[in-house]
């Protein structure tokens, strides 16, 4: 046998088979098929035949529900070899070239968006979250990391997360104690990288190379309204305390500037308020009509 037999051969066999007569023309028991399993009304014309193998056939009808616009009823119908009896396979509604179809489902995780929590949710975080890493505590085990009421503790899809418990008061005179008092009694603390992502996040919209920041006479650096940070951020960044500032209450770059900086423009003092000059403690006298006055007496004397 040659080369060019086999080939020709086996591109015969990998092939779709043509359409089995028997299983094309059950066009009526796959309709009734169709019907039994959708509502009644919503199972259209018959638009085409196509052929899954030996014997296995799917035929198509139109879908006239107005929810399911391009979708198409699918049912596949199969004989046995040698038997002249067609039986039913699958029945199945199935989308068509020009079919709507739901957005692609995306994890929470990536659909959630700054501003999107409001009051009672809860957004719980991994346990090998990068922004965090391990704090000081002063105790033998870790508490928790994450606090809550009793209250919230109903508002927890346990198929997500699952609560935890405020940690006990320590003991006074423990360790675990002074490490409250310091401030450090802490399950997890930020990272550098968590340090770095703010601080990306910060200098983006509040930095130096903003609009506004091109725009300012001045940087932050020198402006009487900011509040610096504490820590390691302190060099770089601190809060707006201008309430007429765009970012007041925001966390803003010291490069980051804005018209109003309080030595953009400084307003004059007002002109001192000149004295008085009529005085309302003296009385007058004047001389009424036709009155001699004092000195025309003086004079007829």
């Amino acid at each position: 046998m040659s080369a060019a037999t086999t080939r020709g051969r086996t591109a015969r066999t990998a092939r779709t088979p043509a359409p089995d007569r028997l299983c094309a023309e059950a066009v009526d028991l796959a309709r009734a098929a169709a019907e039994e399993a959708a509502a009644p009304g919503v199972v259209g014309e018959h638009v085409g035949v196509v052929s899954e193998g030996d014997r296995v056939v799917t035929h198509y009808f139109e879908c006239e529900d107005p929810g399911y616009r391009g979708w198409r009823w699918a049912v596949t119908v199969a004989r046995a070899s040698r038997a002249k009896n067609v039986t039913l396979d699958e029945t199945v509604l199935l989308p068509g070239s020009d079919a709507i179809l739901a957005p692609e489902w995306v994890p929470w995780s990536e659909r959630l968006r700054p501003g999107d929590m409001g009051p009672g949710d809860l957004l719980p975080t991994e346990a090998d979250d990068l922004r965090l890493e391990p704090g000081y505590t002063g105790a033998d085990e870790p508490p928790p990391n994450s606090p809550v009421t009793g209250e919230l503790a109903e508002l927890v899809d346990v198929e997500d997360a699952e609560l935890t418990t405020r940690p006990g008061p320590a003991a006074r005179g423990s360790i675990a104690a002074v490490a409250e008092e310091l401030g450090l009694r802490r399950a997890r603390v930020l990272s550098r990288y968590g340090l770095h992502s703010a601080a990306d996040r910060w200098e983006e919209e509040f930095g130096p190379k903003t609009p506004m920041a091109q725009a300012a006479p001045a940087s932050c650096a020198s402006c009487a309204f900011l509040m610096p940070l504490a820590g390691s951020l302190r060099q770089a960044f601190g809060v707006c305390a201008n309430e007429f500032a765009p970012a007041d209450g925001r966390v803003v770059s010291l490069s980051y500037g804005c018209g109003g900086h309080s030595e953009a423009a400084v307003m004059p003092k007002p002109p001192a308020a000149v004295a008085h000059r009529l005085d309302t403690v003296r009385v007058d006298e004047y001389a009424l009509h036709g009155e001699p006055s004092s000195s025309e007496d003086a004079g007829d004397a």
